[in-house]
Protein backbone atom coordinates (compact mmCIF):
# COMPACT_ATOMS: atom_id res chain seq x y z
CA UNK A 1 0.00 0.00 0.00
CA UNK A 2 1.22 3.52 -0.74
CA UNK A 3 1.37 6.37 1.79
CA UNK A 4 -2.01 7.77 0.77
CA UNK A 5 -3.73 4.42 1.30
CA UNK A 6 -1.98 3.92 4.64
CA UNK A 7 -2.96 7.46 5.67
CA UNK A 8 -6.64 6.71 5.17
CA UNK A 9 -6.42 3.23 6.68
CA UNK A 10 -4.45 3.86 9.88
CA UNK A 11 -4.78 7.54 10.85
CA UNK A 12 -7.85 8.88 12.60
CA UNK A 13 -9.53 11.23 10.14
CA UNK A 14 -10.86 14.67 10.98
CA UNK A 15 -13.07 15.11 7.92
CA UNK A 16 -14.38 13.08 4.96
CA UNK A 17 -12.20 15.10 2.57
CA UNK A 18 -8.78 16.12 3.96
CA UNK A 19 -6.45 18.12 1.73
CA UNK A 20 -4.28 14.97 1.62
CA UNK A 21 -1.17 16.43 0.00
CA UNK A 22 1.82 14.18 0.68
CA UNK A 23 4.39 16.70 1.90
CA UNK A 24 8.00 15.51 2.12
CA UNK A 25 9.84 18.77 2.83
CA UNK A 26 9.20 22.32 4.04
CA UNK A 27 11.51 25.33 3.95
CA UNK A 28 10.74 28.96 4.69
CA UNK A 29 7.40 29.83 3.08
CA UNK A 30 7.21 26.70 0.94
CA UNK A 31 6.03 23.09 1.14
CA UNK A 32 7.11 20.37 -1.30
CA UNK A 33 5.08 17.26 -2.09
CA UNK A 34 6.22 13.77 -3.05
CA UNK A 35 6.23 14.68 -6.76
CA UNK A 36 8.43 17.72 -6.15
CA UNK A 37 5.63 20.26 -6.61
CA UNK A 38 6.12 23.46 -4.60
CA UNK A 39 3.34 25.14 -2.62
CA UNK A 40 3.45 28.66 -1.24
CA UNK A 41 2.13 28.33 2.30
CA UNK A 42 -0.49 31.00 2.96
CA UNK A 43 -1.63 29.61 6.32
CA UNK A 44 1.63 28.80 8.13
CA UNK A 45 0.38 25.62 9.76
CA UNK A 46 -2.64 27.63 11.06
CA UNK A 47 -0.62 30.47 12.60
CA UNK A 48 2.08 28.12 13.92
CA UNK A 49 5.04 28.81 11.63
CA UNK A 50 5.46 32.55 12.22
CA UNK A 51 9.20 32.30 11.49
CA UNK A 52 8.60 30.03 8.50
CA UNK A 53 9.32 26.34 8.20
CA UNK A 54 12.59 25.08 9.64
CA UNK A 55 14.22 28.42 10.39
CA UNK A 56 17.95 27.66 10.81
CA UNK A 57 18.06 29.07 14.35
CA UNK A 58 15.12 26.92 15.41
CA UNK A 59 16.56 23.77 13.85
CA UNK A 60 19.92 24.41 15.52
CA UNK A 61 18.25 24.91 18.91
CA UNK A 62 16.47 21.56 18.52
CA UNK A 63 19.71 19.81 17.57
CA UNK A 64 21.60 21.36 20.47
CA UNK A 65 18.94 20.32 22.99
CA UNK A 66 18.65 16.80 21.52
CA UNK A 67 22.33 16.37 22.31
CA UNK A 68 21.65 17.16 25.99
CA UNK A 69 18.42 15.38 26.96
CA UNK A 70 14.84 14.74 25.89
CA UNK A 71 12.09 13.89 28.39
CA UNK A 72 13.47 13.18 31.85
CA UNK A 73 10.57 13.53 34.32
CA UNK A 74 7.06 14.90 34.57
CA UNK A 75 6.69 18.65 34.22
CA UNK A 76 7.50 20.73 37.29
CA UNK A 77 9.70 18.36 39.31
CA UNK A 78 13.18 18.96 37.89
CA UNK A 79 14.86 22.22 36.90
CA UNK A 80 15.13 22.01 33.11
CA UNK A 81 16.95 24.92 31.52
CA UNK A 82 14.85 25.08 28.30
CA UNK A 83 11.69 25.58 30.37
CA UNK A 84 13.29 28.05 32.78
CA UNK A 85 14.93 30.13 30.06
CA UNK A 86 11.80 30.30 27.92
CA UNK A 87 9.52 31.14 30.86
CA UNK A 88 11.93 33.90 31.91
CA UNK A 89 12.12 35.30 28.36
CA UNK A 90 8.33 35.24 27.96
CA UNK A 91 7.87 36.97 31.31
CA UNK A 92 10.33 39.70 30.36
CA UNK A 93 8.05 40.57 27.42
CA UNK A 94 4.76 40.47 29.35
CA UNK A 95 3.17 42.77 31.97
CA UNK A 96 4.21 42.38 35.60
CA UNK A 97 1.09 40.42 36.55
CA UNK A 98 1.86 37.73 33.94
CA UNK A 99 5.05 36.25 35.31
CA UNK A 100 4.28 32.61 36.11
CA UNK A 101 4.18 30.23 33.14
CA UNK A 102 2.59 26.79 33.14
CA UNK A 103 3.65 24.95 29.99
CA UNK A 104 1.27 22.46 28.36
CA UNK A 105 1.35 20.36 25.20
CA UNK A 106 -1.14 22.44 23.22
CA UNK A 107 -3.45 25.44 23.17
CA UNK A 108 -6.53 23.52 24.22
CA UNK A 109 -4.66 22.16 27.25
CA UNK A 110 -3.77 25.73 28.13
CA UNK A 111 -7.49 26.54 28.06
CA UNK A 112 -8.26 23.60 30.33
CA UNK A 113 -5.56 24.58 32.82
CA UNK A 114 -6.73 28.20 32.91
CA UNK A 115 -10.33 27.14 33.55
CA UNK A 116 -9.16 25.06 36.51
CA UNK A 117 -7.00 27.89 37.81
CA UNK A 118 -9.87 30.38 37.64
CA UNK A 119 -12.14 28.06 39.63
CA UNK A 120 -9.41 27.43 42.19
CA UNK A 121 -8.55 31.12 42.65
CA UNK A 122 -12.11 32.48 42.81
CA UNK A 123 -13.94 29.54 44.39
CA UNK A 124 -16.63 30.04 41.74
CA UNK A 125 -18.02 27.61 39.15
CA UNK A 126 -19.58 29.72 36.38
CA UNK A 127 -17.53 30.47 33.26
CA UNK A 128 -18.45 32.86 30.46
CA UNK A 129 -17.33 32.48 26.86
CA UNK A 130 -18.61 33.91 23.60
CA UNK A 131 -20.62 32.88 20.59
CA UNK A 132 -18.52 31.87 17.58
CA UNK A 133 -15.47 31.41 19.80
CA UNK A 134 -12.87 28.66 19.52
CA UNK A 135 -10.46 27.63 22.27
CA UNK A 136 -9.73 23.98 21.35
CA UNK A 137 -11.67 20.74 21.19
CA UNK A 138 -11.11 18.93 24.49
CA UNK A 139 -14.12 18.65 26.79
CA UNK A 140 -13.71 21.93 28.66
CA UNK A 141 -12.70 23.87 25.57
CA UNK A 142 -15.55 22.29 23.64
CA UNK A 143 -17.97 23.40 26.34
CA UNK A 144 -16.76 26.96 25.73
CA UNK A 145 -16.95 26.66 21.95
CA UNK A 146 -19.48 29.18 20.73
CA UNK A 147 -21.22 27.15 18.06
CA UNK A 148 -23.85 24.50 18.69
CA UNK A 149 -23.11 22.55 15.49
CA UNK A 150 -19.62 21.66 16.70
CA UNK A 151 -20.47 20.80 20.31
CA UNK A 152 -23.95 19.26 20.19
CA UNK A 153 -22.85 15.69 19.37
CA UNK A 154 -20.66 15.49 22.47
CA UNK A 155 -23.08 16.38 25.24
CA UNK A 156 -23.26 16.35 28.20
CA UNK A 157 -20.59 19.00 28.49
CA UNK A 158 -19.48 21.14 31.43
CA UNK A 159 -22.31 22.84 33.34
CA UNK A 160 -22.29 26.51 34.24
CA UNK A 161 -21.07 27.80 30.88
CA UNK A 162 -22.53 31.05 29.53
CA UNK A 163 -22.21 32.03 25.87
CA UNK A 164 -22.32 35.80 25.46
CA UNK A 165 -22.40 37.83 22.26
CA UNK A 166 -18.93 39.00 21.29
CA UNK A 167 -18.47 42.76 21.08
CA UNK A 168 -21.92 43.30 22.65
CA UNK A 169 -22.03 45.69 25.62
CA UNK A 170 -25.45 44.58 26.84
CA UNK A 171 -24.35 40.97 27.39
CA UNK A 172 -21.60 42.06 29.77
CA UNK A 173 -24.34 42.45 32.39
CA UNK A 174 -24.49 38.63 32.51
CA UNK A 175 -21.05 38.63 34.16
CA UNK A 176 -21.70 38.61 37.91
CA UNK A 177 -20.18 37.75 41.29
CA UNK A 178 -20.89 34.11 40.40
CA UNK A 179 -18.58 34.21 37.40
CA UNK A 180 -15.16 32.63 37.90
CA UNK A 181 -13.75 33.87 34.62
CA UNK A 182 -14.52 35.25 31.21
CA UNK A 183 -12.57 33.68 28.34
CA UNK A 184 -12.34 35.68 25.13
CA UNK A 185 -10.26 35.62 21.98
CA UNK A 186 -8.43 38.92 21.57
CA UNK A 187 -9.51 38.64 17.91
CA UNK A 188 -12.11 36.04 16.95
CA UNK A 189 -10.14 33.99 14.45
CA UNK A 190 -12.44 31.11 13.47
CA UNK A 191 -15.35 33.52 13.10
CA UNK A 192 -13.55 35.02 10.14
CA UNK A 193 -11.25 37.57 11.83
CA UNK A 194 -13.61 39.67 13.93
CA UNK A 195 -11.90 42.44 15.90
CA UNK A 196 -13.70 43.87 18.95
CA UNK A 197 -14.12 47.56 19.61
CA UNK A 198 -11.57 49.11 21.96
CA UNK A 199 -14.46 50.43 24.04
CA UNK A 200 -15.93 46.95 24.40
CA UNK A 201 -12.63 45.46 25.52
CA UNK A 202 -12.27 48.23 28.09
CA UNK A 203 -15.82 47.60 29.33
CA UNK A 204 -15.10 43.85 29.55
CA UNK A 205 -11.99 44.51 31.63
CA UNK A 206 -13.92 46.86 33.92
CA UNK A 207 -16.80 44.40 34.35
CA UNK A 208 -14.37 41.68 35.40
CA UNK A 209 -12.73 44.08 37.84
CA UNK A 210 -16.09 45.06 39.32
CA UNK A 211 -17.33 41.48 39.78
CA UNK A 212 -14.06 39.78 40.73
CA UNK A 213 -14.16 37.54 37.66
CA UNK A 214 -10.81 36.77 36.06
CA UNK A 215 -10.31 37.93 32.47
CA UNK A 216 -8.63 35.26 30.34
CA UNK A 217 -7.52 36.31 26.85
CA UNK A 218 -6.85 33.64 24.25
CA UNK A 219 -3.80 34.68 22.20
CA UNK A 220 -3.24 31.18 20.81
CA UNK A 221 -3.70 32.26 17.18
CA UNK A 222 -2.91 35.97 17.41
CA UNK A 223 0.18 36.01 19.64
CA UNK A 224 3.81 36.42 18.63
CA UNK A 225 3.35 39.34 16.26
CA UNK A 226 0.55 37.97 14.12
CA UNK A 227 -1.60 41.11 14.56
CA UNK A 228 1.22 43.65 14.33
CA UNK A 229 2.12 43.78 18.04
CA UNK A 230 3.80 41.04 20.05
CA UNK A 231 0.53 40.41 21.92
CA UNK A 232 -2.86 41.29 20.51
CA UNK A 233 -4.10 42.75 23.79
CA UNK A 234 -1.51 45.54 23.54
CA UNK A 235 -3.75 47.20 20.94
CA UNK A 236 -6.66 47.51 23.37
CA UNK A 237 -4.97 49.11 26.36
CA UNK A 238 -5.93 46.30 28.74
CA UNK A 239 -4.10 43.50 30.54
CA UNK A 240 -5.67 40.09 31.18
CA UNK A 241 -5.42 38.14 34.44
CA UNK A 242 -4.44 35.03 32.49
CA UNK A 243 -3.21 34.75 28.91
CA UNK A 244 -3.38 31.60 26.77
CA UNK A 245 -0.61 30.80 24.28
CA UNK A 246 -0.06 28.02 21.78
CA UNK A 247 0.55 27.47 18.05
CA UNK A 248 3.56 29.77 17.35
CA UNK A 249 4.71 29.36 20.97
CA UNK A 250 6.64 26.18 20.06
CA UNK A 251 8.34 27.41 16.87
CA UNK A 252 6.85 24.47 14.97
CA UNK A 253 6.87 21.94 17.81
CA UNK A 254 3.87 21.20 20.08
CA UNK A 255 3.65 23.61 23.00
CA UNK A 256 1.02 25.59 24.87
CA UNK A 257 0.98 27.71 28.01
CA UNK A 258 -1.25 29.62 30.35
CA UNK A 259 0.38 32.51 32.17
CA UNK A 260 -0.80 34.28 35.33
CA UNK A 261 0.61 35.96 38.43
CA UNK A 262 2.80 33.90 40.74
CA UNK A 263 0.24 34.29 43.53
CA UNK A 264 -2.56 32.84 41.39
CA UNK A 265 -0.45 30.04 39.92
CA UNK A 266 0.81 28.96 43.34
CA UNK A 267 -2.75 27.96 44.28
CA UNK A 268 -2.15 24.79 42.26
CA UNK A 269 0.52 23.66 44.75
CA UNK A 270 -1.76 22.95 47.73
CA UNK A 271 -5.22 21.68 48.64
CA UNK A 272 -4.68 19.52 46.67
CA UNK A 273 -0.99 19.20 46.00
CA UNK A 274 -0.36 18.60 42.28
CA UNK A 275 -3.45 20.64 41.44
CA UNK A 276 -2.45 20.60 37.79
CA UNK A 277 0.14 18.25 36.29
CA UNK A 278 1.41 17.16 32.88
CA UNK A 279 3.84 14.50 31.77
CA UNK A 280 5.08 16.12 28.57
CA UNK A 281 4.08 19.76 29.11
CA UNK A 282 7.02 22.04 28.34
CA UNK A 283 9.01 19.34 26.56
CA UNK A 284 12.63 20.50 26.40
CA UNK A 285 12.77 20.25 22.61
CA UNK A 286 9.61 22.33 22.24
CA UNK A 287 10.79 24.97 24.70
CA UNK A 288 14.18 25.22 22.98
CA UNK A 289 12.52 25.60 19.58
CA UNK A 290 10.00 28.11 20.89
CA UNK A 291 12.61 30.29 22.57
CA UNK A 292 14.70 30.33 19.41
CA UNK A 293 11.67 31.23 17.28
CA UNK A 294 10.60 34.06 19.60
CA UNK A 295 14.10 35.49 19.49
CA UNK A 296 14.01 35.36 15.67
CA UNK A 297 10.72 37.30 15.65
CA UNK A 298 12.20 40.00 17.87
CA UNK A 299 15.78 40.09 16.56
CA UNK A 300 14.75 40.13 12.89
CA UNK A 301 12.15 42.82 13.63
CA UNK A 302 9.43 40.82 11.89
CA UNK A 303 6.60 42.55 13.77
CA UNK A 304 7.51 46.04 12.52
CA UNK A 305 6.59 45.20 8.92
CA UNK A 306 3.36 43.30 9.61
CA UNK A 307 1.20 46.42 9.12
CA UNK A 308 2.86 47.20 5.78
CA UNK A 309 2.27 43.64 4.56
CA UNK A 310 -1.32 43.77 5.81
CA UNK A 311 -1.95 46.90 3.75
CA UNK A 312 -0.49 45.24 0.66
CA UNK A 313 -2.97 42.36 1.00
CA UNK A 314 -5.79 44.89 1.44
CA UNK A 315 -4.71 46.83 -1.63
CA UNK A 316 -4.36 43.79 -3.89
CA UNK A 317 -7.35 41.67 -2.87
CA UNK A 318 -9.98 43.62 -4.75
CA UNK A 319 -12.51 41.85 -6.99
CA UNK A 320 -16.30 42.02 -7.53
CA UNK A 321 -16.62 38.47 -6.13
CA UNK A 322 -14.78 39.37 -2.92
CA UNK A 323 -17.41 40.69 -0.51
CA UNK A 324 -14.93 41.89 2.12
CA UNK A 325 -11.37 41.47 3.36
CA UNK A 326 -11.07 41.51 7.16
CA UNK A 327 -7.60 41.77 8.62
CA UNK A 328 -5.85 41.73 11.97
CA UNK A 329 -2.27 42.11 10.83
CA UNK A 330 -1.36 38.95 8.93
CA UNK A 331 -4.51 37.12 10.02
CA UNK A 332 -6.85 37.67 7.08
CA UNK A 333 -10.33 36.52 6.06
CA UNK A 334 -11.32 36.89 2.40
CA UNK A 335 -15.10 36.68 2.26
CA UNK A 336 -16.95 35.14 -0.68
CA UNK A 337 -20.65 34.61 -1.36
CA UNK A 338 -20.88 31.14 0.19
CA UNK A 339 -18.91 28.05 1.17
CA UNK A 340 -19.28 26.47 -2.27
CA UNK A 341 -17.62 29.44 -3.97
CA UNK A 342 -14.91 29.59 -1.34
CA UNK A 343 -14.16 25.86 -1.53
CA UNK A 344 -13.97 25.97 -5.33
CA UNK A 345 -11.45 28.82 -5.16
CA UNK A 346 -9.42 27.14 -2.39
CA UNK A 347 -9.19 23.90 -4.37
CA UNK A 348 -8.13 25.79 -7.50
CA UNK A 349 -5.48 27.69 -5.53
CA UNK A 350 -4.06 24.43 -4.18
CA UNK A 351 -3.87 23.06 -7.72
CA UNK A 352 -1.96 26.22 -8.67
CA UNK A 353 0.53 25.81 -5.83
CA UNK A 354 -1.01 27.96 -3.09
CA UNK A 355 -2.02 26.33 0.20
CA UNK A 356 -4.96 27.99 1.92
CA UNK A 357 -8.09 26.94 3.81
CA UNK A 358 -11.34 28.18 5.41
CA UNK A 359 -12.55 29.10 8.91
CA UNK A 360 -14.64 26.88 11.22
CA UNK A 361 -17.40 29.42 11.88
CA UNK A 362 -17.02 31.35 8.62
CA UNK A 363 -16.89 28.72 5.93
CA UNK A 364 -17.44 31.32 3.21
CA UNK A 365 -14.15 32.99 4.15
CA UNK A 366 -10.68 32.01 2.93
CA UNK A 367 -7.97 31.91 5.59
CA UNK A 368 -4.70 33.73 4.97
CA UNK A 369 -2.14 33.59 7.79
CA UNK A 370 1.30 33.24 6.19
CA UNK A 371 4.62 33.13 8.01
CA UNK A 372 5.62 36.62 9.14
CA UNK A 373 8.71 36.32 6.94
CA UNK A 374 6.53 36.46 3.80
CA UNK A 375 7.94 38.92 1.26
CA UNK A 376 6.10 41.57 -0.76
CA UNK A 377 6.68 39.63 -3.99
CA UNK A 378 5.26 36.50 -2.38
CA UNK A 379 2.22 38.45 -1.18
CA UNK A 380 1.71 39.59 -4.75
CA UNK A 381 1.99 35.96 -5.88
CA UNK A 382 -0.57 34.82 -3.30
CA UNK A 383 -3.04 37.51 -4.30
CA UNK A 384 -2.47 36.86 -8.01
CA UNK A 385 -3.26 33.16 -7.66
CA UNK A 386 -6.41 33.93 -5.66
CA UNK A 387 -7.62 36.54 -8.17
CA UNK A 388 -6.89 34.22 -11.10
CA UNK A 389 -9.26 31.64 -9.58
CA UNK A 390 -12.08 33.86 -8.34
Amino acid sequence: MNQRELFYKHLGQTSPSPIALEIVRAEGQYLYDVSGKKYLDAIGGISVCNTGHRHPDVVQAIRDQADRYLHILVYGELIQSPQVEYAHFLSSHLPDNLQSVFFTNSGTEATEGAMKLAKRVTGRMEIAGFEKSYHGSTQGSLSLMGDEYWRNSFRPLLPGILHLRYNNLEDLDLITEKTACVIAETVQAENGVIKPAVEWMSALRKKCNDTGALLILDEIQVGFGRTGTLWGFEQYGIIPDIVLLGKALGGGLPLGAFIASKTKMDSFTFNPVLGHISTFGGHPLSCSAGLAAMKVILNENLIAVVSEKEKLFQRLLVHPSIKSVRTAGLLIAVEFENFESNKRIIDACIRDGLLTDWFLFASNCMRIAPPLIISSSEIEEICGIILDNV
